[in-house]
């Protein structure tokens, strides 16, 4: 839509959109169970303000983690992860993510469970940028 040949665009929220990390988010809930030998991956559909992690699985350890074990990353080797070791420890990162992986201390043993809850923004996922490098990969 113009107006005389002037495009008009659409306000969206970008990033550093302070607004939309001062407000309220939009409430997330999941969680689950974590088989032996694999992560749990938690895609949001938007950028969060802040993710809460609690570990339910008894006295099973946990990882949580930006980017997955099976990347290109050294985030297992590079202790690039918090761990949950006992249930009802939790962790509250206050990050803008896309994305958190949660895996097993101990892979091959008993299976591990979670909850989580992530305070949403207004702004798409499409926006972010990836969580790699010093710190999270390297």
């Amino acid at each position: 839509m113009s107006h005389r040949g002037t495009p008009v665009y659409q306000y969206r929220a970008g990033l550093q959109n302070v607004g939309s990390y001062q407000v309220g988010g939009t409430p997330y809930l999941t969680g689950g169970v974590i088989p032996t030998n694999t992560e749990a991956h938690i895609v949001f559909p938007n950028v969060t303000k802040n993710v809460l992690v609690a570990n339910t699985s008894g006295s099973i350890a946990l990882r949580v983690h930006f980017n997955s074990t099976s990347s290109a990353g050294n985030v297992i080797s590079g202790h690039h992860y918090f761990t949950l070791s006992n249930k009802g420890d939790n962790v509250t990162f206050n990050q803008k993510c896309t994305e958190i992986f949660i895996s097993l201390e101990t892979p091959g043993g008993a299976d591990g469970s979670f909850e989580l809850v992530a305070d949403l923004t207004g702004i798409r996922d499409v926006e972010m940028f990836a969580l790699t490098g010093a710190g999270l990969t390297d």
